[in-house]
């Protein structure tokens, strides 16, 4: 039995950060080697990012740019250059995690006509924070769900995990009496990184904040687009080329320049394996959400699928405006989809550490 999709919701914080004012910002938060080195400009410039929405807020930009100190960021450059410490970014995530997960999730119920009483699972999806009650009990309690609610955390899974909660939303909706709610909820700002490494602050030019969240039931007689099948493949040799390590100053991504290749060499015979399965073939899917990991990311996977530039849109759309939000980003291209009234069969694709390939179905 399908999935259903009722409604779709998303959120980002209040305060917009230009990417001109982040590259500033990058060059006086980051250590000496790296704010002087002549390729940070052109990282940030043709990282695909226009407009970002952090947690870190208005003030501390300002301050970036102006020079200042008024905003009292632990996040302005100390003595010591390594920002704040992990238990201080976890405090962060605390703070404002959960309403931006909440605002999601409102206006995905709003969207779907359900009453909150009625959703007999939550499955909430976060890789950038840890909180104890976690976001889900924060949810079933600020949205009014039933305390008999059951609940699923998918937890550092990474960009693809979103669709991971698609799947156990799908595993659920086999009972027709399910209604799913799904969230996803990130804070990657909060682990801003003023290191050495480059391939981390390579990270700190894309990654920003966001959650979106999803209704949606198994019952046959509804109608609407529907989640029909999910998959996913791990990448060969791959172990050391994506990763997201817990450090004292924050969590720490590591990305290598083998990432796109990999993807451009090893997504098509899978992808064309797996969708055989529901009777398609990569050229036969008319739209595509592809998870903006870097521009990189986007040109391998639009030439080994041979697909369009109006087939990437959405997906460089949302990256130009949002940046990289880890796992609810392809919700937000799928809401950019859902606005345009696409039609035809659609594939999520996201990437993360493994380097695992993970995709869904929605006919």
């Amino acid at each position: 039995m399908p999935l259903t999709i009722l409604g779709l919701g998303t959120a980002v914080p209040p305060h917009v950060t230009h990417q001109g004012d982040a590259l500033t910002a990058a060059r006086l938060l980051s250590d000496p080697a790296v704010a002087g080195a002549a390729w940070l400009g052109p990282v940030y410039e043709r990282s695909g990012v226009k407009t970002r929405y952090q947690v870190l807020g208005e003030a501390f930009v300002a301050d970036m740019v102006t020079g200042t100190r008024t905003s009292g960021s632990p996040y302005l450059p100390g003595p010591d250059g390594r920002g704040p410490r992990t238990a201080c970014r976890m405090g962060l995530y605390a703070e404002h995690a959960p309403a931006l997960a909440l605002q999601a999730a409102w206006r995905a119920l709003d969207a779907s006509g359900v009453a909150p009483a009625k959703v007999t699972h939550l499955v909430t999806v976060s890789c950038t924070g840890f909180v104890a009650p976690g976001v889900d009990l924060i949810l079933t309690k600020e949205l009014g769900l039933s305390p008999t609610v059951e609940r699923l955390h998918v937890g550092y899974m990474g960009c693809h995990g979103a669709i991971n909660g698609l799947r156990a939303a799908l595993a659920i909706a086999q009972d027709p009496d399910a209604v799913v709610l799904v969230a996803c909820v990130e804070l990657c700002s909060i682990h801003y990184y003023t290191g050495p490494e480059s391939d981390k602050v390579v990270a700190n030019a894309l990654f920003a904040d966001g959650a979106a969240a999803l209704v949606g039931v198994g019952q046959s007689f509804r109608k609407g687009p529907a989640v029909t099948a999910t998959g996913a493949c791990v990448l060969p040799d791959s172990g050391g080329d994506m990763g997201w390590t817990i450090g004292d100053h924050g969590f720490e991504m590591t990305l290598s320049q083998r990432i796109a290749p990999m993807i451009a060499e090893h997504l098509r015979p899978w992808l064309t394996t797996w969708l055989a399965k529901s009777g398609l073939t990569p050229d036969g899917v008319k739209h595509w959400a592809i998870h903006p990991g870097g521009p990189r990311i986007l040109s391998g996977v639009q030439e080994t699928l041979n697909l369009t530039a109006e087939q990437m849109a959405p997906s460089r759309g949302v990256l130009a405006d949002y940046g990289n939000m880890s796992s609810p980003t392809v919700l937000f291209i799928l809401d950019r989809l859902r606005q345009q009234a696409s039609a035809g069969p659609t594939v999520l694709i996201a990437f993360g550490p493994g380097l695992v390939a993970e995709a869904a179905l929605i006919e």
